[in-house]
């Protein structure tokens, strides 16, 4: 089986863990809700007091910073909080034992301790990459790029080890980093069968939608919304089964075998490299 069949195996398998548990789909959701009420709390209050009384538009001063700070680092704890709670429960899903929403929650409050100093390193190093991408031109744009992609990769796995070691985010990134060496590549090759998997199911909406655009008038606006909606409940889907598989990439690489997925396909994702890489020999 070659690695592109690797990837649409994987992505099948991942679907078929949300088939069976279609409540890992409200983690996604939860967490969307959550995060425009959060932004909503922080940026009201960030324009009030950015606003000149005097009608000359917004200037942001060192309060409006603060808050900005301070609310970006929330919304990264609830994304991160959230997709804690979903790999817990892919994880409980896969070995056969069936948890509820308030227990996925439940579990992820107990890893605040971990959950949120990740929070704090990841959206730093966010907030950093900008800034070079933002002041570094088109050189820094570059650097921002490369660098943005080595980290995404090297703490792909960082979330189920979080989840599953409950170590701190310095020796989670060590650790997904070294379960990245000795696979280093195949966990791209094997998210991408989702990625082809949404945008397929994208186009497949933007047909209907294009039709009623066309007629013009109210139909127009009713397709529109209903093609919204759509791209909402293909990214939620996405964002389950990007969770699944995560964890079970994780198990696998851990543990030798994942309930519910193909041994071939996965060994298959996780053949040894040969060769050097940027980050070392495997």
């Amino acid at each position: 089986m070659g690695r592109f069949e690797n990837s649409i195996a994987l992505a099948k398998a991942s679907w078929q863990v949300l088939r069976e548990d279609r409540k890992l789909t409200l983690l996604p959701l939860l967490s969307g809700i959550t995060t425009l009420l959060v932004a909503f709390t922080f940026l009201a209050p960030i324009a009030l007091l950015a606003r000149d009384s005097s009608g000359g538009g917004y200037h942001a001063g060192p309060v409006d910073w603060i808050l900005g700070g301070i609310g970006y680092l929330v919304l990264a704890y609830i994304v991160i909080f959230f997709n804690a709670a979903l790999v817990y429960a892919a994880d409980a899903h896969m070995h056969g034992v069936t948890v509820s929403i308030g227990d996925a929650l439940h579990f992820a409050m107990s890893r605040t301790h971990v959950l949120l100093p990740w929070a704090i390193v990841s959206a730093t190093v966010s907030i950093v990459l900008r800034g070079v991408r933002s002041r570094g031109g088109v050189l820094g744009g570059i650097v921002s790029a490369i660098a943005g992609v080595a980290w995404s990769l090297v703490t792909f796995l960082v979330l189920p080890v979080l989840v599953v070691e409950g170590l701190g985010p310095i020796k989670a990134v060590k650790r997904s980093g070294e379960l990245f060496k000795r696979t280093w590549g195949e966990q791209v090759i094997a998210n991408a069968g989702i990625g082809l998997l949404a945008l397929g199911a994208i186009l497949v909406g933007a047909l209907p939608t294009a039709l009623l655009v066309a007629l013009g008038g109210p139909v127009a606006v009713v397709g529109i919304v209903a093609f919204v909606l759509w791209i909402v409940t293909v990214s939620l889907v996405t964002s389950a089964l990007t969770g699944i598989l995560s964890m079970a990439l994780y198990r696998f690489a851990t543990n030798g075998q994942v309930p519910g997925f193909d041994d071939e396909a996965l060994r298959g994702a996780f053949r040894p490299r040969n060769r050097r890489g940027f980050l070392g020999d495997s």
